[in-house]
């Protein structure tokens, strides 16, 4: 429920630990969660439940190091370092994109292609004039080179119109990459109050909370976007991990047709 005070969906904390050795931790990250501090204001972090939950187990919680982030409402892998020579190992397994990483997303509509290459630049919305969302980003010729590959792994029906669960890779990791090059080929996230059917969604979101509108408009209190699968070189050797699609997005899915 909404928070009067904070106008946002409750945060969930229930994460599961997939795999983890002295060096590193995999977790599954639930949504809406988001996975650092920020200056903004008080409210639960995957980094701090993580250090809570290793202290409760008596062992040592400094030094975590968060390296691939997930935005607040998606869900899914997130691959924390617990030294510094992890942290230093896998940070430079991002810049050469070592980590190989792909999600699950549920768009609206049927696209009319099997796959897609997205190869659009993106810049921040806020950077070309006065707008209503600063932090949105959009596709344009000034933006950074961002490439998205889009599969369709199912289409289906239910009653409230036409939706296709999609298989997402990313060759950058741009900020909202996957939900710009989604809603640009004319396939929004369900349930994106930014890029979905209209960002004022986002507006009223933050002034009103959850409400009945945006419910019959959004369909899902937040965007069905879920990191499934990541992979690694880690001692000589690839390690890769898997994370079914939670509970709110697989209902969905099973109440279509």
């Amino acid at each position: 429920m909404i928070d009067a005070v904070s106008r946002v969906i409750a945060a969930r904390t229930d994460f599961a630990i997939v795999e983890e050795t002295e060096d590193w931790i995999v977790v599954d990250k639930p949504a809406p969660l988001i996975v650092h501090p920020t200056n903004k204001k008080q409210e639960p972090t995957l980094l701090d439940e993580l250090r809570m939950s290793l202290e409760r187990r008596g062992e040592r919680s400094e030094g975590l190091s968060i390296i691939n982030r997930l935005d607040r409402e998606t869900s899914g892998l997130v691959l924390v370092a617990r030294t510094r020579a992890a942290a230093r190992t896998f940070g430079k397994a991002m810049m050469r994109r070592g980590i190989g990483k792909s999600y699950q997303a549920i768009v609206t509509g049927w696209p009319d292609w099997e796959e897609r290459r997205v190869e659009l630049p993106i810049l921040r919305q806020g950077e070309l004039g006065e707008t209503a969302i600063w932090l949105k980003q959009v596709v344009h010729e000034e933006g950074k080179a961002s490439v998205t590959t889009l599969r369709v792994e199912r289409r289906f029906e239910r009653p409230e119109g036409r939706f296709s669960l999609l298989r997402v890779g990313t060759e950058t990791g741009r900020m909202h990459q996957i939900r710009v090059h989604c809603a640009h080929v004319g396939h929004d996230i369900l349930g994106d109050k930014i890029y979905g059917p209209d960002e004022r969604c986002y507006l009223e979101f933050m002034e009103r909370g959850w409400t009945g509108d945006l419910a019959a408009m959004l369909h899902l209190e937040r965007q069905a976007l879920h990191a499934s699968w990541m992979e690694v070189e880690w001692g000589g050797e690839r390690r890769a991990w898997e994370a079914a699609l939670p509970e709110d997005l697989a209902g969905f899915l099973e109440g279509g047709s």
